[in-house]
């Protein structure tokens, strides 16, 4: 509750704070407490410096990982065809240069230079490059199945 002191021409407010309750043996609950996960590192890095990932004739890729975000610099060179195929990762898809032909949610969506395509979770999409291009893809979560090279539909069957 506010109380008002008058001194002088100024009015002074005296608020009180109310009372928090301390639970005592809250600590001692029963639930194990949960380890914090490690704390995310910086990366700061260039693509020059990362490796890249021949798939198959006409497709490579570039991966960085975060904790919990993916990036892959993927190059296709016109005619490429990345199969259909969906996957529980949401994702992103920005064309820095060309220009890619998506067949998805039952149309056809061309996305050029400048452009950016979201794919939800689940959605089965393939895609063809109609020239040379080269796209950031972004995953959330990281792809597991492109980290441990399980990805057999793009890589055409090695």
């Amino acid at each position: 509750m506010a109380k008002s002191k008058r001194s002088g021409n100024t009015v002074k407010k005296i608020v009180s704070k109310p009372k928090v309750a301390k639970k005592r043996g809250a600590e001692k609950s029963g639930t194990a407490k949960q380890p914090k996960p490690a704390p995310a590192k910086l990366k700061y890095i260039a693509w020059s410096s990362v490796e890249l990932e021949e798939l198959k004739p006409l497709l490579q890729r570039q991966l960085i990982v975060g904790q919990n975000i993916m990036v892959a610099r993927v190059l296709l060179q016109k005619g490429a065809i990345v199969p259909e195929h969906s996957h529980h990762n949401e994702q992103v898809t920005y064309v820095l240069e060309g220009a890619l032909k998506f067949w998805i949610d039952g149309r056809e969506i061309v996305v050029k230079a400048g452009e950016v395509l979201t794919i939800p979770s689940h959605m089965p999409h393939q895609a063809e490059a109609l020239e040379d291009t080269v796209d950031l893809d972004i995953f959330n979560p990281p792809r597991a199945d492109w980290l441990d090279k399980t990805d057999q539909y793009l890589r055409g069957g090695r």
